[in-house]
């Protein structure tokens, strides 16, 4: 670990905040939380000050979870042994859901999160807010750790770079990958020593050079709070001092012309930021306000969203999106890794647009939703995938063929279906991935074949957990020939390493709390890290392709 560092410190400044050098994935340990003892008072989310002396946020290092075969697409007596010698192919990693936040904004969600509820509330209100900014540069110089050891070929993110399409967010997302000086916060500017820790200026260290990353686009990237497209009171309130007013968003035909409720903001202020700013407008005698202004709070349209990527220093340029793509509104492309083998990875955006119909009480503009345009463009590129003899990965940010209906399924508004996108995927037998992010969660989940004889026309789907929320993770990918006719898709999840007493350790112990608070253990959100190895069976002339690739590696 320390030689890798000192290369990268050749070229660039030594990070503010290094991480641990004990650099391990999930498959040799976990974070393991600790239970809350039983005499414990019951508090809330936002008596942080209580967190510790009722032992919440307490954690341990627990035992790996190993990877697990999985063949379902092979049917129960077509399961071949695993290959003693695998070829790799390709080697890639993805992250999700970083939430980049603006702490101090005054359009945050406070009032729907700071006394708890159902897990997806934890998504408005968490201590982990301060530090995600320090998150995020741990788990960069996690992945270069990684790469000294076991080369990456690219990195992807799925979406939901930034919490709420302010454009301080996603700069701080851009120029921690790049490796530059990010200062967490907004408002007016004072000297840095009077600056609690988590808002001072830090150097981040930067993905490592040789590693090109790309990036997909997510709902928080394009939504306020990633559930409500940005009006012309939003985008005043972003500019201005006076923290947010709104009422029922979801419930009242009104949408986001809905009053009534102060959405809080945090004073940042001590080292344990205080809730100002919450509660019905009868609180209060004149609208509340966060300490000053800042324009750099602007809610970015979707075309400047995708147009902030071509203003980075690291490869490559646009990091998918070009000047085209920034005027047409459309954040989808692909991409070959490596011209020397033939996988193709689609980077599709199945978020909503902005100009969907509002269907009141389905939860926003949070759902899977393909245009007839995006479809078609899909499917012509797997088709050239395919008449290539590529293997194909979809990289996206909603998941497909979720179990359980809810706050974050397919749009009913969308131009095309659910059942219309998986019957166009299962007439590409050379798809073997569907990778996405937006539940935080790490699901597999299997769409299989429509025809017994042809199980190539299944695939795999796997979500990345988010690197906001706890277990805090990002995963790896390896893509292995096994010569057998199959190729294998190993996912492990990481958590990133940090270093004692470091804002992302402090962010670790309050994601710990937050995880303790919200969720039900029985519930459908709550779980760890899932390690599989996902074994695709290939058609006929494809395993000819791919056996020939590796033959001379045998």
């Amino acid at each position: 670990m320390a030689h890798h560092r000192a290369t990268l410190n050749d070229r660039r400044p030594a990070p503010s905040h290094p991480i641990s050098d004990e650099v391990v994935t999930t498959v040799e340990r976990t974070i393991v939380p600790l239970p809350i003892p039983a005499d414990a008072e019951k508090i809330l989310p936002y008596e942080v000050g209580r967190y510790a002396a009722n032992g919440y946020g307490r954690w341990e290092y627990g035992p790996g979870v190993p990877i697990v075969r999985r063949t379902d697409l092979l049917g129960p007596d077509a399961a071949p042994a695993p290959v003693a010698d695998p070829q790799r192919l390709l080697r890639f990693f993805t992250i999700t859901d970083v939430h980049l936040t603006d702490q101090q904004s005054p359009a945050q969600a406070i009032l729907i999160g700071y006394k708890g509820g159902s897990p997806l509330a934890i998504c408005a209100y968490s201590m982990v807010m301060p530090y995600t900014v320090h998150v995020l540069d741990a788990v960069v110089q996690t992945i270069n750790a990684l790469h000294e050891r076991d080369p990456f070929d690219f990195g992807i993110g799925l979406g939901d770079a930034c919490n709420s399409t302010q454009r301080n967010e996603l700069r701080w997302y851009i120029d921690t990958l790049d490796g530059k000086v990010v200062s967490p916060r907004s408002g007016a500017d004072v000297d840095g020593e009077e600056l609690v820790d988590y808002l001072r200026d830090f150097q981040t260290a930067g993905l490592d050079p040789s590693i090109p990353w790309y990036q997909a686009i997510g709902n928080h990237d394009q939504f306020w709070m990633g559930v409500m497209p940005a009006d012309d009171h939003l985008r005043a309130v972003l500019a201005g001092d006076e923290i947010l007013d709104l009422g029922d968003i979801f419930g009242d035909p009104a949408g986001m012309d809905s009053r009534g409720l102060y959405m809080g903001s945090l004073d940042c202020s001590t080292e344990v930021p205080e809730i100002i700013g919450v509660g019905p407008e009868s609180a209060f005698a004149e609208p509340p306000k966060v300490p000053s202004a800042d324009p750099g709070r602007r809610s970015l349209a979707k075309s400047e969203w995708i147009g902030e990527f071509l203003d980075s220093t690291s490869s490559p340029v646009g990091h998918g999106f070009d000047r085209a793509a920034a005027e047409a509104e459309d954040a989808c492309y692909s991409f070959v890794p490596n011209p020397d083998v033939p996988v193709k990875v689609i980077s599709l955006d199945d978020t909503q647009r902005v100009d969907d119909e509002n269907v009141v009480g389905l939860g926003g503009y949070g759902h899977g939703s393909l245009t007839r345009r995006r479809f078609d463009w899909l499917v012509a590129e797997l088709e050239a995938g395919q008449a290539a003899d590529q293997l194909m990965i979809v990289a996206c940010h909603i998941p497909i063929r979720i179990e359980e209906p809810g706050f974050v399924w397919w749009s009913s508004v969308s131009e095309v279906s659910e059942d219309e996108l998986v019957e166009a995927l299962q007439r590409v037998p050379n798809l073997v991935l569907w990778a996405a992010g937006h539940r935080h969660l790490n699901t597999i989940t299997v769409i299989e074949s429509p025809d017994p004889a042809r199980p190539e026309l299944g695939l795999y789907e796997v979500e990345t957990f988010s690197l906001r929320d706890f277990p805090q993770e990002f995963r790896t990918f390896d893509v292995q020939a096994n010569g057998d006719g199959t190729v294998s898709v190993v996912a492990t999840c990481v958590d990133p390493a940090v270093a004692e007493g470091s804002p992302a350790a402090t962010s670790r112990d309050y994601a710990v709390a937050s995880y303790q608070l919200f969720t039900d253990p029985d519930d459908v959100h709550a779980g760890g890290p899932v390690n599989v190895e996902l074994v695709v069976p290939l058609s006929a002339h494809m395993a000819e392709v791919v056996d020939a690739l590796v033959a001379p590696a045998a």
